[in-house]
């Protein structure tokens, strides 16, 4: 019918399901408000969602079928209704619902788990699709051989379907193809082959692998395989496993395979034929490596063999050069200013992949009476010596009474017992030993060190001591002091530095004498660096030795930071910019003791006072340090300006150069903590070892511990509890110190006394939580310096770019600004 009369209502009233209409987008819909009467004007749509009528939609009205929207967009979706005007009143007809159907303009998406799989017949199969299109109007197909016994799972939610396939028991090679139907037709193919299985393994070079003694290698094995294979590395005493000594590490690549072993701080015994096998149920293959350990001479074996024969014995690879000097008297080496004497070598016993035994034999009947011998051997890693004073034996008879022997042996039985008495005594009194050992070799887990008394001393160090006018004393311990001094003449004729001297006290004994020679001989033989205190001279004749080193003007770090803890400045709102950091309470320290003062290791005069911000302000002005060579330094500004945390940036990084530089050297501190980093003019930190200028007895941060006074609560837990220190034990500590730097001079593991709770503890993996001015980067640092296993610790190195990478130019470039430290050894004239 055309219309239907309708007194009452203008519209007709749809039905429920009328008032909602579906439409595809591009295509036109018929809102159905038909009139009940055909005498209306103005027949009109009216958009239902409060807001105008979209510009661009356009629409026909009809009385007998409604009003008719064009061409549907996707945003037309909502609620309309029809409004019409009968004789001057306008009525609205019921709301309608208008849904749009989105048109795909591209194909729909489509993804698989697996594009290529290889499988061994009789295996399962599965693999799943996954795609997603702007509506539901998608079919999935999968095409496959009919003679495959499969199952197919298909899960659909909005816009995106879920199609899984499985074939339970492989028969036969198949390709599996997936067809998405939708407006747009797109295919995508899953393809599968069946193989045997299979280990392919690369041929290596049968060259041998050369590593120098205590070096690292690694040996690397890619190859493809399937199934998944086993893997073992066995060595010719069996197979090997993750150890201290050496762990593998392997990674996957579907079927590609990378299998390393890594031998870590080789050793001499580890040398050899390594082999890798990989093998499944169908296949098997094996590699070999062949190492062998490169070393510097070592084990010398140097003897008299009779009354006419000296020997030698050397080992190591490549083959050592052995060669025999002679010089009159009691020498420490001949080989440099001695006279040669002719002789050959020969092996004496070789392996294939170890060191090589030589050796060689001289005729003493050449030699002359009193003179001393050295052997000496090299090769391209290093070289060796040893010597033996020669003195020809010249017989005498003797006659012994019985009674005069007895005599003899009572009283010498009763001397040794007086005198294992006084040892005794004398052996539990504390002794001064030098911190810094210098690493000759590593064996298995055991460090040997070098024994600093058999370092050479070379006399160009030497420095007059009629030159030196001593000042205050700057730190005292139990064995001796550091005193300051006017070095007169020590870089130029005519120049004046201020040095610092250690000296021995007059109660100390020879072993103490002898451990102060050893430090000035390890420092010598270390070399110089701007973040050590460098040696500048020495005073070893005519008097007690004396050794004279840098001289640092603000003392040491930790009481350099509690002094400034007030007047630190924090950026505020974490800005970084100097331009937007507040200062607070700033003194203005022109304290006198505070220019070119050391902190005491005890309570003595001379120690730094602690004053309050009026009181320091109104000491004396202008105070200057004498820190260079003969060049007044001003101080003040360097004093007085506060600290920040680009200043904790530096120190930190500084101590790590510093550091690195000792490990570089074979170098072990064994006490690093900042009171044993100092501070000299334009804030550059030098590492320096206390050692006889410090009293431990008195001092809270060392703690007995059996016989000895230890820093326990700097010190790694294999020191703590096996007495081990090496590279790694270091590097704890350098983690405690970082702690002590970012906490401004705090005490580590504040309020944990050192008690077997703190062992305890210690052994359960506690950490100390992150210090408060550091950031959670300074923190990762300080917790991979705490790591429980020794070798996964950072080295020097890499914790040198770790902080490197958190600081200004300014920060890195430090050292090169202020440097203090001559490039060479200063040339100092002979005490005449």
């Amino acid at each position: 019918c055309n219309s239907f009369l309708d007194s009452s209502n203008l519209f007709v009233v749809p039905k429920g399901t009328q008032k909602i209409i579906d439409g595809k987008e591009g295509d036109n819909a018929v809102i159905p408000c038909r009139v009940t009467t055909p005498n209306i004007t103005n027949l009109k749509l009216q958009w239902m969602d409060g807001e105008a009528m979209h510009k661009n939609l356009s629409y026909k009205t009809d009385i007998y079928t409604g009003i008719q929207i064009i061409n549907l967009k996707r945003y037309y979706e909502g609620y309309y209704a029809c409004t019409a005007t009968k004789d001057g009143e306008q009525k609205r007809s019921e709301k309608f619902k208008l849904n749009v159907i989105p048109v795909p303009t591209r194909p729909p998406e489509i993804t698989v788990d697996k594009d290529l799989v290889l499988l061994k017949k009789g295996e399962k199969f599965e693999t799943n699709c996954e795609v997603k299109n702007v509506n539901h109007m998608v079919k999935v197909y999968w095409t496959y051989p009919p003679s495959a016994v499969s199952t197919l799972f298909v899960l659909v939610w909005f816009n995106a379907q879920h199609s899984h396939f499985w074939i339970k028991k492989l028969q036969i090679q198949i390709c599996l193809f997936m067809k998405i139907i939708s407006d747009i037709m797109f295919i995508l193919s899953n393809s599968l082959r069946l193989a045997e299985g299979f280990v392919k393994l690369p041929k290596l070079d049968s060259k041998p692998l050369d590593v120098i003694l205590g070096g690292n290698l690694v040996l690397k094995v890619e190859f493809d395989a399937y199934p998944t294979p086993e893997q073992t590395w066995r060595r010719m005493d069996g197979m090997l496993f993750s150890t201290s000594d050496h762990y593998v590490k392997s990674t996957k690549h579907r079927h590609r395979y990378v299998n390393e072993l890594y031998l870590v701080r080789v050793k001499e015994l580890e040398g050899g034929t390594y082999n890798f096998s990989a093998s499944n149920s169908d296949a098997s293959s094996t590699v070999s490596f062949d190492v062998r350990i490169n070393s510097k001479p070592e084990k010398n074996i140097l003897q008299k063999t009779n009354e006419s024969t000296i020997r030698c014995g050397i080992a190591g690879f490549p083959i050592p050069k052995i060669e025999w000097y002679y010089c009159p008297g009691v020498q420490r080496r001949c080989s440099e200013k001695g006279i040669k004497i002719p002789s050959s070598t020969k092996i004496k016993d070789q392996t294939r992949f170890g060191p090589v035994v030589v050796e060689s034999i001289i005729n003493t009947t050449v030699l002359k009476n009193n003179v001393t011998v050295e052997c000496f051997s090299y090769n391209k890693f290093g070289e060796h010596y040893d010597v033996i004073h020669y003195l020809k034996e010249k017989t005498e008879s003797h006659q012994l009474f019985t009674p005069l022997l007895i005599l003899f042996a009572a009283t010498a039985g009763f001397l040794c017992f007086i005198l294992a008495i006084l040892v005794y005594k004398y052996q539990q009194k504390p002794r001064y030993q030098i911190q810094w050992k210098v690493v000759e070799g590593i064996h298995e887990n055991n460090y040997t060190y070098i024994d600093p008394t058999q370092l050479p001393y070379d006399d160009k160090w030497e420095f007059p001591r009629d030159k030196l006018r001593f000042g205050k004393t700057l730190g005292a311990g139990a064995f001796g002091k550091v005193v300051e001094a006017a070095a007169y003449g020590l870089t130029k004729a005519d120049s004046v530095m201020t040095v610092a001297v250690k000296m021995l006290k007059p109660s100390a004994h020879s072993t103490e004498k002898e451990a102060l020679m050893s430090e000035l001989k390890v420092l010598s033989h270390l070399g110089q660096h701007i973040n050590i205190v460098n040696l500048m001279g020495a005073c070893t004749v005519g008097g007690p030795v004396l050794v004279i080193t840098e001289y640092c003007c603000f003392g040491d770090l930790l009481n350099f930071m509690r002094r400034k803890r007030d007047s630190f400045i924090w950026p505020e709102n974490g800005e970084q910019d100097s331009g937007k950091m507040q200062y607070k309470n700033i003194p203005d320290p022109k304290d006198p003791e505070s220019c070119g003062s050391y902190m005491e290791m005890k309570p003595s005069p001379g120690a730094f006072p602690q004053m309050n911000s009026d009181k320091r302000r109104s000491m004396s002005k202008g105070k200057l340090c004498q820190c260079m060579d003969g060049l007044l330094v001003s101080t003040f500004e360097d004093y007085t300006l506060a600290l920040d945390i680009e200043d904790l940036l530096s120190f930190s990084y500084q101590v790590a150069k510093g550091m690195n530089f000792l490990s570089s050297k074979n170098c072990i501190h064994r006490d690093l903590a900042a009171r044993n980093i100092l501070l000299t003019h334009g804030r550059v930190a030098k590492i320096c070892d206390f050692g006889l200028a410090r009293d431990i007895r008195n001092d809270s941060n060392y703690v007995v511990k059996g016989n000895a006074r230890l820093p326990v609560k700097w010190m790694a837990p294999e020191s703590i509890f096996d007495c081990v220190y090496t590279f790694e034990s270091d590097v704890w500590s350098y983690g405690i110190l970082l702690w002590e730097i970012f906490s401004l001079g705090s005490s580590p593991y504040p309020g944990i006394p050192v008690d077997n709770n703190f062992y305890k503890m210690i052994k359960e993996g506690y950490r100390m939580l992150n210090p408060e001015f550091a950031s959670e980067e300074l923190y990762e640092v300080m917790k991979a310096c705490w790591d429980a296993t020794p070798l996964r610790r950072p080295t020097f190195e890499q914790v040198v770019k770790m902080i490197e990478e958190q600081l200004s130019y300014n920060s890195k470039h430090v050292n090169s600004r202020h440097s203090t430290v001559p490039l060479l050894p200063p040339i100092h004239h002979h005490p005449s």
